[in-house]
């Protein structure tokens, strides 16, 4: 892609038309934000500069890390195979519970410590013995330019794409971006519009539009994450309405997560989830059909582990993101009674563990 005068990590973007009067309305997410010149969005990093809307984070990163799979998370996908994680800056959501506000919330370019291209990525990933890239720490739909050059340059190295994302995004740009992906997490915050709207500053539709449309239209792997806080979104009659509408518009197969909330950044008043709470959300979800239901962010052997939907045997024992027993064979299938478990197992058992190793991309640039 080409780059700005300015500065080469600023470049023109597509998605943007015109107002009658005379602003300019970015087309990305549903935000919709309508800008004057030199104004930017809710999310910081996409603009308005010469009657257009440019991306002024291309090519820069807050920061490397290789991580278990898992901890993104993905049960179905690669199991215990390293990836390499990284985010830009800004959000276009506005959740009071972030766990990464200092860079989703970030409005300073000091935070995008490291820059990297597409293709010195796509190296450090393959040099580092990773399957997969993923785009994390915030959402990579506001920075979907560099993501998608990101993928198809790993793509090139037969390196996975990953979006870890809220799903927040207009059906036009979702149909490129999630062209590019081969798997996506997807923060279904809750399952009220209330709390979306109040807690989030979002619309709940939306999102569950972008998961209809990443389940029957694409071949992307889709795995799903509620992160369950006291008293807010964590009623049994809410995840009920939410494992259900799960079932009957996605199927049974897609995996969902739900996790613990620790205090942070604007909720530092409310307890942390207690195990019991996840433990009772992924029976609610097993008993409304939900095949593949785990628990996160709490010790729970059983609740993060994988069992077969035919004959329950053990397939992936999960401790915290160490693999233990592990009975699934290359192509996808129970190792007990050959039912096909669902999601992306090629290469058998990676040996990756629980290990989390910043990279400094800088060391991976050609001079």
């Amino acid at each position: 892609m080409s780059s700005s005068a300015q500065s080469p990590s600023t470049i023109p973007t597509k998605y943007w038309h015109p107002l009658a009067d005379g602003r300019i309305q970015c087309d990305v997410c549903p935000r919709a934000c309508k800008l004057r010149e030199g104004q930017r969005g809710v999310c910081f990093v996409r603009a308005r500069e010469d009657d257009g809307i440019v991306l002024t984070t291309y090519g820069r990163s807050s920061g490397f890390c290789v991580d278990p799979i898992e901890k993104k998370p993905l049960n179905h996908f690669l199991p215990g195979s390293s990836v390499l994680s990284f985010g830009t800056a800004g959000c276009n959501l506005a959740c009071r519970f972030c766990q990464n506000w200092d860079i989703s919330k970030s409005k300073e370019i000091d935070t995008l410590a490291d820059e990297a291209s597409p293709d010195v990525i796509a190296r450090a990933a393959a040099d580092l013995g990773c399957r997969s890239v993923a785009f994390t720490y915030n959402d990579p739909t506001i920075f979907m330019e560099y993501a998608m050059d990101v993928a198809d340059a790993c793509h090139e190295h037969d390196i996975a794409s990953v979006a870890v994302t809220a799903g927040y995004i207009c059906d036009e740009p979702r149909r490129e971006f999630y062209a590019h992906m081969d798997a996506a997490n997807v923060d279904l915050k809750g399952f009220t519009e209330d709390f979306y709207s109040h807690v989030c500053g979002a619309h709940l539709n939306d999102v569950l539009d972008t998961l209809v449309y990443l389940v029957t239209d694409t071949d992307v792997w889709v795995e799903i994450t509620t992160l369950l806080i006291p008293g807010k979104n964590d009623a049994d009659d809410e995840l009920d309405a939410m494992t259900r509408w799960v079932v009957e518009h996605l199927g049974r197969d897609v995996p969902m997560h739900f996790t613990a909330f620790h205090p942070d950044y604007r909720m530092m008043d409310i307890e942390g989830t207690p195990p019991r709470t996840l433990e009772k959300a992924r029976e609610i979800a097993i008993s409304n059909g939900v095949r593949y239901a785990y628990t996160g962010n709490v010790h729970d052997r059983e609740g993060g582990s994988t069992r077969c939907r035919d004959c329950s045997a053990l397939l992936i024992e999960r401790d915290w993101y160490e693999l233990g027993h592990y009975d699934v064979t290359d192509d996808g299938r129970c190792g007990s009674c050959g039912a096909t478990i669902p999601g992306r197992f090629d290469g058998g058992r990676g040996s990756w563990g629980t290990r989390r190793v910043p990279v400094r991309l800088a060391d991976y640039r050609r001079t």
